[in-house]
């Protein structure tokens, strides 16, 4: 079974975060939700707490097929700063392995320096990464290992696009039915 890792910080997105874990276990994969810290409830950018399974600092690289970064400003922030969240997503890139964030969170994949050429990301957070590259056209860009994203209504696609990567397209065909997703290309 495919494994991802959501690591949440106070002041993710709550409809990406829970959108990307939702769709992901509709596919059959295997998601763990990591806190930065001893704190299982992490508050979302809008009031909402989510318990977590499990601390960032348990985690171990060699057990994950992915890791996806929720936005949110707050969020996105801590976990820009966390060198726990940067140096797994490092050795993920140096192993090759997938890595996907939506809405802000691109700006971490910048600052870990594993941000690909081709990229989206909620409109203006290119101006703090780099407009070179910047697609404003499409709801998920691939390039390479990394997938991104650009917000809140984008996130049911970027789940499905990450389930059609690790599951393969008849999986995400039928995910993609059952949540009456025809806006998803």
């Amino acid at each position: 079974m495919s494994r991802v890792l959501v690591p949440l910080a106070n002041g993710f997105e709550e409809i990406e975060a829970i959108n990307i874990i939702d769709v992901l276990r509709r596919g059959d994969i295997e998601v763990l939700v990591a806190s930065l810290d001893e704190n299982s409830a992490v508050k979302g950018a809008h009031g909402i707490s989510v318990l977590c399974d499990m601390q960032i600092n348990d985690i171990v690289v060699d057990k994950l097929d992915m890791i996806v970064l929720p936005g949110g400003w707050g969020g996105t922030l801590a976990l820009r700063d966390d060198e726990t969240v940067q140096n797994i997503l490092k050795e993920m890139d140096k192993k090759g392995k997938n890595i996907g964030a939506i809405c802000a969170a691109p700006l971490v994949l910048h600052s870990a320096g594993v941000l690909k050429h081709n990229y989206t990301c909620y409109p203006t957070i290119e101006e703090q990464i780099r407009e070179d590259g910047f697609d404003a056209t499409k709801m998920v860009v691939e390039d390479g290992n990394i997938m991104t994203s650009r917000g809140p209504a984008t996130a049911i696609c970027f789940a499905l696009q990450i389930v059609k990567k690790l599951k393969g397209k008849e999986k995400y065909l039928s995910v993609k039915a059952s949540l009456l997703a025809d806006f998803c290309e």
